[in-house]
């Protein structure tokens, strides 16, 4: 089983037995997500993965590869493009006992499940008083950057953000992307995981011995001076690369976790530095940015010496392929904030 599982999940092919996680090679953002549910489904026997494709095809992005064959049908099975019932079956299932990693195959096809998450997901434990847990993990291939056709593309953070319930969590790194599944599947309240679709091939060395922070925790990616930039899954890429040949000294705060919010993280870097700018690909208006902008200013005015800015998405639908570079916030918005702030006084 253990070598079915190694080689279902394409870390070495030649290998006997589990690879020692000092000599894991790098892997992939999609490997370690592979490696996540290989792991959570072999510790836990209720842990159930479904949906669109998930198991003969082992998904659109070959993230749920070898699942099926390692575990069987009964545990990693193909559903019918029905996102609605997907999570309904999901919150059926949690109620029974079992653990459900349903997939929604992309974030726009997050809308017909729209629903069922808002109406019962998110709301099942509360209304039976907590004496009922909702184990249950949405997995949504999520934001832009891979030059997909319509509906395959978008930002919905701050829908699941403004409905209480659920945690919201998304990984920017190979590491956070294990060990943050890992944490969302033994979680007893609903998580709504966002995997950035264009980072599915960025590759680093995991260790598999060593838990990463769990959800609820900010990182620093890079310490800085000047400017604090506060950013998450797809975009700490583009912060950090940002910060390479920027005048300013930056700070890049990896959020990880939407809901809960790592705030005390956030507000010492805002202390230190006295300038902030909030990144995320989705609309600017009424997106995440605005919220850790207004309790910025409400927690930290004392400290800021210039506003909050954001560097986000346009107000308009997601454009097609061969405009997603214009609309996608880069290295060049980042840095028009970054400059701004700079020249207050």
């Amino acid at each position: 089983m253990t070598q079915l599982i190694e080689r279902a999940s394409g870390f070495d092919d030649d290998a006997p037995g589990p690879v020692p996680a000092a000599a894991v090679a790098p892997i992939s953002m999609a490997q370690a997500i592979n490696r996540a549910l290989h792991d959570a489904m072999r510790a836990d026997p209720r842990v159930l993965v479904f949906g669109e494709d998930v198991a003969t095809l082992g998904g659109v992005f070959r993230v749920t590869e070898g699942l099926t064959d390692a575990f069987g049908e009964q545990r990693c099975f193909d559903t019918p493009l029905a996102e609605s019932a997907i999570i309904g079956i999901a919150i059926g299932m949690a109620i029974r006992g079992m653990v459900p990693v349903p997939e929604i195959q992309f974030d726009g096809f997050a809308a017909p499940a729209f629903d069922q998450i808002v109406s019962h997901l998110a709301k099942y434990r509360m209304r039976t008083r907590g004496d009922v847990d909702m184990p249950v993990t949405v997995r949504i291939p999520s934001f832009g950057g891979i030059g997909a056709v319509e509906h395959h593309s978008e930002s919905t953070e701050t829908y699941w953000l403004h409905t209480a319930g659920l945690k919201v969590v998304t990984p920017a790194t190979p590491t956070d992307a294990y060990w943050l599944l890992r944490y969302a599947v033994t979680c007893p309240d609903p998580v709504i995981f966002l995997e950035p679709k264009r980072r599915y091939w960025a590759r680093d060395v995991v260790d598999f011995d060593n838990p990463a922070p769990g959800i609820g925790r900010a990182e620093i990616r890079r310490s800085g001076d000047d400017v604090t930039v506060i950013t998450y899954g797809p975009l700490v890429a583009t912060a950090l690369n940002a910060a390479e040949i920027a005048s300013a000294s930056l700070e890049v705060v990896d959020l990880r976790s939407l809901n809960p919010l790592d705030f005390d993280t956030v507000a010492a870097s805002v202390r230190k530095t006295g300038r902030a700018v909030v990144m995320h690909e989705g609309p600017r208006t009424l997106g995440f940015g605005a919220e850790l902008a207004a309790r910025i200013q409400e927690e930290c005015f004392y400290e800021l010496e210039a506003p909050v800015l954001r560097a986000t998405g346009f107000d308009t639908p997601y454009p097609p392929a061969r405009l997603e570079k214009l609309w996608l916030p880069g290295a060049d918005r980042l840095l028009d904030c970054v400059e701004k702030a700079m020249a207050q006084p």
